[in-house]
């Protein structure tokens, strides 16, 4: 990503008053809750509902892609999945066109579920809560890939890939996030061997069998940060890289995200956890490592 000049919340909050009129709400409060790749607000209307508005970055997906990611997360609540509830606008789309500044962007607005992370209630937790967390993520990573191996993708839907030319460029392409292996982040010599480690790397991708028992949508970025509590409930939020994938690139995502200590350990609750509810391919497990590589280096290209 290239560094740019943060925008002042007032023009923030200007966009985002102007992107809610294009929704049938009457406005009583709104909010900045969040600066990342994508602005979020919290809206309460005149009924003291609660609605999260987002303002999605510019460039990273298309007005079909997005609505592609609504079609998906509706058909993971058929299945029963907790996942994010798109209120319509007005044009009675789950998105629409706006600006931030001169900036455009697409905004959508989802129902609003309280609570905390799972990310942050791990933080600082003893042992034996972490693992019955990363228990309760594999049994929520499961559901999904349940869903989606059975799941017949409808004509017209339109998502990334996370396959050999999504994370590898193989093909010729420009992988999904970048060329990490080109950064100029990187020193010569540091590119140099990343280039012989995509090298290598995607011939081992681009030979993986793409069955719907492993390869199919994912998450893509499914860690504690993004599971929330609201009650007995794991609410899944932020399906901003949600696309197809193998599900061991889903397993590394969320293995990975909460640093290098017992992480056999974490591994293995985790697994425990899928196993009941579905059984991984054992080809996928033995890939995790190959994987966690492949995460790191896919995130060189994002910060790039």
């Amino acid at each position: 990503m290239v560094a740019t000049e943060p925008v002042s919340d007032a023009v923030l909050l200007t966009a985002a008053h102007e992107a809610v009129a294009h929704w049938p709400l009457a406005v009583r409060d709104l909010k900045l809750v969040s600066r990342s790749e994508n602005y979020a607000f919290r809206v309460e209307d005149d009924r003291g509902r609660m609605f999260v508005l987002r303002l999605h970055r510019p460039g990273y997906h298309t007005f079909e892609e997005l609505l592609s990611e609504q079609t998906w997360t509706a058909a993971l609540r058929e299945a029963g999945v907790d996942v994010p509830v798109p209120v319509l606008a007005r044009t009675g789309e789950g998105y629409v066109a706006t600006f931030v500044g001169d900036e455009q962007r697409y905004a959508g607005m989802l129902e609003w579920v309280p609570g905390d992370t799972l990310g942050g209630q791990m933080d600082g937790a003893k042992p034996n809560f972490i693992d019955d967390c990363y228990a309760r993520i594999g049994e929520v990573m499961a559901a999904l890939h349940t869903q989606a191996s059975e799941w017949r993708v409808p004509d017209g839907f339109a998502r990334h890939a996370f396959d050999a030319g999504g994370l590898m460029g193989v093909g010729g392409g420009t992988p999904f996030w970048g060329r990490f292996w080109e950064s100029h982040l990187l020193t010569a010599s540091d590119r140099s061997m990343l280039a012989d480690l995509r090298d290598r790397i995607g011939p081992v991708l681009a030979s993986l069998s793409r069955k719907p028992a492993n390869y199919g949508m994912i998450h893509a970025d499914l860690h504690p940060q993004n599971v929330v509590v609201s009650g007995k409930r794991l609410h899944v939020i932020d399906f901003d890289d949600a696309g197809f994938g193998w599900h061991a690139y889903d397993f590394a995502v969320c293995l990975g995200a909460h640093g290098r200590d017992d992480f056999a350990r974490r591994q293995t609750t985790f697994l425990n956890g899928y196993r009941r509810i579905r059984e991984p391919e054992e080809r996928m497990v033995a890939l995790i490592p190959l994987f966690l590589l492949i995460r790191s280096l896919a995130s060189i290209g994002w910060i790039t």
